[in-house]
């Protein structure tokens, strides 16, 4: 063999030697993973105690079993990785047992390595069937917020984390947590009329005057006046009424009692409640709407009166917030045959007090 010969030959070992290690490396790289997803429990920068929820498509190689996996969290998707400042996996915890890796049990956290979500099961020998799912509890999210991140998965043939089979990059991020704010004032909404009041709303209130008609001894006189009332104070509210019994100059309608009295007719008594009655006659209404309020005691009996003169006197007592409510007072007067003639009076006030 000539020299120029031999030189041929010796240059062209020496390019096969060159490219042969580059040639070994390519088919050497791990093989992409589609579908991939990582959901975050709580996307907020700092955030502790999140779960970082994988899912894949199955595994592109499937006659290998896999031992480990790792889901590396990195500044960039690609080049060198920096662990995102903040970032914290060393109190990482393997929510449940991982699905599509082979085997059904046994896997196992590994938090030694900083910045690396890890599992690990050395005796898995079932090769890799169908979408993949692992859960880590209990990490730290980076620390800045509106921050994109790279969460690099890469599965092993090996429990060591050295051997690649697979691999594939998941973009997340961090963001800034919303705060919504609104006041709520505090709110009472009460009024009195003769009629127009519904029993969820205070709208169509009217009239201040009740007639209870002409009464004899054996005619009694009835009317009914209504009351609306909601509020949002915590310590709920307290009606009251205040007035004198009904009077014609220098005489008056005796009470019926401080305390829910049946009516005598052909007796002097002036008495109301808040329900509905049959005695004397069908009149008034019983407590209606969305609320739960009743009245006190002494009013809450049907057919039924009571009154008393000349004191702030409580008609209902609610002890928290309460939803629309509408009362019918029914008022009730009886005479006697010797009351004396006269057109009878009395005023009477009605104040809610609503404690916040």
């Amino acid at each position: 063999m000539s020299a120029q010969l031999r030189a041929v030959v010796a240059a062209v070992f020496l390019f096969a030697t060159i490219i042969t290690p580059f040639a070994l490396s390519g088919t050497a790289q791990a093989a992409q993973i589609t579908g991939r997803k990582v959901t975050l429990s709580n996307s907020a920068g700092a955030a502790t105690g999140v779960q970082y929820d994988l899912v894949t498509a199955a595994l592109p190689t499937t006659g290998t079993a896999v031992k480990s996996v790792s889901l590396t969290a990195c500044t960039t998707a690609s080049g060198t990785c920096t662990t995102p400042s903040g970032f914290v996996n060393s109190s990482s915890t393997l929510v449940s047992q991982p699905g599509g890796l082979g085997a059904a049990s046994g896997w196992t956290v590994n938090t030694s390595t900083a910045g690396s979500l890890r599992i690990v099961n050395a005796a898995n020998s079932t090769n890799p069937s169908g979408v993949v799912s692992i859960s880590w509890g209990n990490v730290t999210n980076p620390t800045a917020t509106n921050t994109t991140y790279y969460l690099r998965m890469v599965t092993y043939s090996d429990s060591a984390w050295t051997t690649s089979l697979d691999s594939g990059v998941i973009a997340v991020s961090t963001a800034n947590q919303i705060t919504v704010t609104a006041s709520v004032d505090e709110s009472l909404t009460f009024c009195t009329g003769t009629s127009g009041i519904t029993n969820t709303s205070c709208a169509g209130a009217t009239g201040s005057s009740v007639a209870l008609g002409t009464i004899t001894p054996s005619t009694s006189g009835t009317g009914t006046s209504q009351i609306g009332v909601t509020t949002n104070a915590s310590s709920g509210y307290v009606i009251t009424y205040n007035g004198t019994l009904p009077t014609s100059g220098a005489n008056t309608i005796a009470s019926i009692g401080a305390s829910a009295t049946s009516p005598t007719q052909g007796v002097s008594q002036f008495g109301m409640n808040m329900r509905a009655n049959t005695v004397p006659s069908s009149f008034g209404a019983d407590p209606s709407g969305a609320g739960s309020a009743n009245p006190v005691a002494a009013l809450n009996t049907a057919n039924q009166y009571s009154f008393t003169a000349n004191a702030a006197t409580n008609a209902v007592s609610q002890g928290s917030a309460d939803g629309f409510r509408l009362f019918t007072v029914s008022y009730l007067a009886n005479v006697s045959g010797t009351q004396a003639p006269g057109t009878y009076t009395t005023t009477l006030t009605y104040v809610c007090t609503a404690t916040f």
